[in-house]
This record gives C-alpha cells, structure tokens and sequence, in this order.
C-alpha cells in the first residue's frame, strides 16, 4: 500500500456513519443501504487494516481506541469532500441557484421581485421549485428554501423572513354597492373564501368568534388549497379572503385589495416565513448573494406591512 492509497471509499463511509451513531442500522438508514451491508463493509475495512474498530456488546456498540482516534479525522474529511464537490458542482452548473418555495409564496411574493437579482447578477441562473414538502438541502441538490413554519430547524442556517397577522381582505368594489362592507357585521351579506390547508391557523370560525359575531356561518363560501387562489377570488370581488398580511402587502399597496375593517381584529399567525441553507464554510456565493438580497427584499416588505397598517 503507498502512502496515498485508502481503503475503499464505501467502507471509511460506513464506519463513519456507524461511529458517529454506535448504530449499524442507523447508519444504515442514513445510507440507504441494509445494517448486513454496513456490517459487511466495516468487516473488510477490520481485516484490511488490521485493527478492530468496533466492540460489538450485547445490546450496543463501542469504539475500540483504534475506532476513537480515527473517527473525528474521517469526520473532517467527509466535510471537506463535501465541500469540495460543492465547489465542483457550483461551476459545473454554471451558477444555477435551486430555490425551495411554497407555490403561493413563490408566486405572490418571491417572483415578482426575482427580476431585480437576475438584472444584479446575470450569471446566476434560477431555478423554483415549487413545493411545501419537507427537502435535505444537500441530498436533494437544493440551494435554499424558503419555509413557512414554527421554526426550529436543524441542521441548516436559519434566517428569519418574517411572521405574519391574519386579516379579513377584499376588493375595493365591495365597500360599496348595495351591502356596503364597513363592519364586521356586515359579512352576513358577503362569501367568505376559505383556505383549507392551513390546519394549525385561525379560521373564519375563530375569527368571527373572536369579534363577536357568532350569529354569522362561518362555514358558507367556497374553499381553497391555495392561499393565491383564494386571493385572487377575493381581487375579482368574490368574496372576503382571511389570509395572511404577507403575501397581500403588494395587491393592499396597489389598491388590488383593501383591508375593510379596523386592524385592531387582525390576529397574529403561530407560523412564520424563513430561509433555510447551508451556512460556515459551505456556503456557496451564490447562496450569500441570494441571501443578502431577500433579506433586504423582506425588510421592505416588513416596512410596506407598517405602511398598511398606519394608513
């Protein structure tokens, strides 16, 4: 063996992974692959070097003295191998950012504002990907996601975007006309537009009960699985949307919607928006570009969110 020759890469990544969790079959998960198949790898890399690496207990795993002293040097490896292909893959795509959003998100706030950093910076290319479905930055070739959540993640550098109050919004064309829209109680004579999936958030039903109005049914109107769906109902003066003030700040901005009622009934959300990506050194400069662009894009919008609710 010469001194620049290893042992087989697929073995140094099976005893890495079952060092750091004392689990074959955690670290076979990680891996994709069987507990019999880690076991079998770690068995060759033992007989190719000579030397025990695990104490194989009863019911648990022990590293030999030999296993202790090897697995933090392999550790750092396999994160500058990381980044290193990182780095490969960045120039291979020629700059392209993959951005992991919320459709509505990304289609009532983020996308409308992506022009201003592609004319900024030509040469990174944008790709959405549209979805709410939890995503491994690395495992899935995602650049950064943008999430709308409780927070707490792990694993990830997080940027808070952010938080959001539910409020009642509708066209302008509804403060007049026959049935007026002046006061909460005059949503007897209006639709009220749903949005369904947003479970862990206050509904019509807890809003009508928090002003009060518990005569009114707060089940009648149509339901959406979309926040923009329900938003653009609400533009073509369909209905009352209860939505959060995020994503409508523009359309209250340019007069698209109005917000009929006094912003004292306003309620704050329990979710909140941020942006998830890989931080330290394996941070791409593209992420960093990107980052420091929404981040000052959220800035305005908290200050336009101010705005609206002064005027």
């Amino acid at each position: 063996m010469n001194n620049r020759s290893l042992p087989p890469l697929n073995a140094l990544k099976a005893f890495e992974a079952a060092g750091r969790h004392l689990s074959f079959s955690k670290a076979a998960e990680e891996l994709s692959v069987t507990p019999g198949a880690i076991s079998h790898q770690i068995k060759l890399l033992e007989e190719q070097l000579g030397v025990s690496l695990f104490r194989r207990l009863t019911r648990s795993l022990r590293l030999t003295e030999a296993g202790q002293a090897a697995l933090p040097v392999l550790g750092q490896g396999f994160d500058k191998l990381f980044l290193g292909v990182e780095q490969i893959r960045a120039h291979s795509e020629r700059g392209l950012l993959t951005i992991s959003i919320s459709p509505s998100f990304g289609s009532m706030w983020l996308v409308p504002r992506l022009e201003s950093f592609r004319r900024s910076h030509p040469d990174i290319e944008i790709r959405l990907d549209g979805t709410d479905r939890q995503v491994d930055l690395a495992r899935d070739g995602i650049d950064v996601a943008i999430r709308y959540g409780p927070g707490g993640y792990e694993g990830v550098r997080v940027d808070l975007l952010f938080s959001q109050t539910n409020m009642p919004v509708c066209s302008p064309k509804l403060l007049s006309g026959k049935y007026p829209l002046r006061q909460p109680d005059d949503l007897r004579h209006h639709t009220l537009l749903h949005i369904d999936w947003k479970d862990a958030e206050p509904s019509w039903r807890m809003w009508l009960l928090a002003a009060g109005l518990k005569q009114i049914d707060s089940t009648r109107g149509p339901h959406f699985s979309m926040e923009s769906m329900a938003v653009q109902s609400a533009i073509d003066g369909h209905g009352v949307a209860l939505v959060g003030n995020v994503l409508v700040a523009d359309d209250i901005a340019s007069g698209r919607l109005v917000q009929p009622f006094d912003s004292s009934l306003n309620k704050p959300l329990s979710f909140s928006f941020y942006l998830l990506s890989v931080g330290g050194e394996r941070e791409l400069s593209k992420v960093a570009l990107f980052r420091e662009w929404l981040l000052e894009e959220a800035r305005e919008t908290r200050s336009l969110l101010e705005a609206n609710t002064t005027d």
